[in-house]
């Protein structure tokens, strides 16, 4: 290991720099000891691919990869939102039905009302704010456990689906913005744009955050595992963006069908907005803190209660978003809006992606990772001609499995901590 001199404020400051192979090892030291982060959803992503494409072919074509992003956003957005409230050892049954109720304003005022696109999204997030604020402050102000609030929200909001949607009529959104967010493509160039500037982006962030440990004299990841880290993105995305950009319409002489998806950068601009919050700001340390130790966390001065409300805001608030996105993928909203399978694959994708049940660990990544293992059983599945009943099956041994690992990590943490 070799070490780095460096001086700060008129005193020299000895830094050490890990060759790559310290940094593997004590990377295998840390999984060992239970941190192990996103790592089974990513190998299970891989192994889940790799099977169903030997079996499948057709699952790796452009048309059904453009596909997977669609089939999994709703699920994915609302779960982004999840994360909030099982960082802090809490859980949201309602979140579901509360896209639902999003969706049916959003129809209600958009078909019904005939105002503009944006009024209806604003209406449609403002009722998720509501809505989280309520569930909010009957958790944190009032002591009732969010299992059963939410429980609760979620026999209610699916009244007031049935309510808003007549007791079962279907309302039909039309509004070209709206439909375009979950069915029309960036054009090719556009979506090589994106992919630059994230990639650009992403190096900036990396390469600035190493300088900055290095000028302040702390330990820092070796060069080229950040550059590796950068040329892993670059390639994923160039590789997603070259297959998305593949023509997949059956007939190109009456409409081309190629480009990434829309709702693909509403995601990624989610991502990077949430992953900030949580990991950049004074707020989401509170949320850890709060996850980790409730009580330690209000002796520290915390605002325990409203940091509590605040996540409940933002998991519906985020449901609302995964409403508007289901509504456009399908074109109109129905009675089973946000309802079937929404709440607990949502649910599955953000413990699957790595967040503890427990409180205190998780990213909004694991929500995207984890969303995207749902995506492709079902998708997956679907192409080998299973039926929905083991397609569930399936999913819900996946959901047991992570839960597990969550389970023995944090024992074993427990464990390496203790000795």
């Amino acid at each position: 290991m070799t070490t780095t001199v460096v001086k700060k404020e008129g005193t020299a400051a000895v830094a050490p720099a890990p060759s790559v192979g310290s940094h593997v090892r004590n990377y295998v030291s840390r999984v060992r000891g239970g941190d192990i982060g996103a790592l089974p959803a990513v190998l299970g992503l891989i192994v889940l691919c790799t099977v169903f494409s030997i079996m499948r072919p057709s699952f790796l074509s452009a048309g059904n990869f453009a596909n997977l992003f669609t089939q999994g956003a709703a699920t994915t957005l609302i779960a982004m939102g999840l994360v909030f409230v099982l960082l802090l050892g809490e859980i949201d049954l309602s979140a579901g039905f509360a896209s639902g109720v999003c969706a049916a304003i959003l129809a209600n005022v958009v078909t019904v009302l005939g105002y503009p696109w944006y009024v209806a999204v604003l209406a449609a997030i403002v009722t998720g704010v509501v809505i989280g604020t309520v569930l909010g402050l009957l958790v944190a102000k009032v002591g009732i456990p969010s299992f059963v609030v939410t429980l609760a929200g979620f026999l209610a909001f699916q009244g007031i689906v049935l309510m808003l949607m007549k007791s079962g009529t279907n309302i039909s959104v039309r509004d070209d913005t709206l439909v375009a967010i979950a069915n029309r493509n960036l054009s090719p160039a556009l979506g090589w744009l994106l992919a630059a500037l994230a990639v650009g982006g992403y190096a900036a962030v990396q390469l600035l955050r190493h300088r900055n440990r290095v000028k302040r004299g702390l330990v820092t990841d070796p060069v080229a595992v950040v550059a590796a880290r950068i040329g892993v993105l670059a390639v994923l995305l160039g590789l997603a963006v070259a297959l998305l950009n593949q023509e997949r319409s059956r007939n190109v002489l009456v409409t081309s069908l190629k480009g990434v998806p829309i709702v693909v950068p509403i995601i990624a601009v989610l991502l990077v907005v949430w992953t900030f919050v949580l990991q950049r700001t004074s707020y989401g340390r509170h949320i850890y803190a709060v996850g980790g130790n409730k009580e330690a966390a209000r002796r520290a001065g915390i605002n325990v209660d409203k940091i509590r409300i605040s996540v409940f805001v933002i998991c519906s608030a985020m449901a609302a978003v995964g409403g508007i996105v289901a509504a456009s993928r399908a074109n109109s909203v129905d009675p089973n809006t946000g309802g079937s399978n929404v709440l607990l694959y949502a649910v599955g994708a953000a413990v699957i992606g790595g967040t503890s049940l427990f409180g205190g660990k998780g990213r909004v990544l694991d929500a995207v990772l984890g969303g995207a293992v749902v995506a492709v059983i079902d998708n997956g599945m679907g192409l080998m001609g299973y039926s929905s009943g083991v397609k569930y099956v399936v999913t819900g041994l996946v959901l047991l499995l992570a839960a597990s690992v969550d389970a023995l990590s944090r024992r074993r943490s427990a464990a390496a901590g203790a000795r």
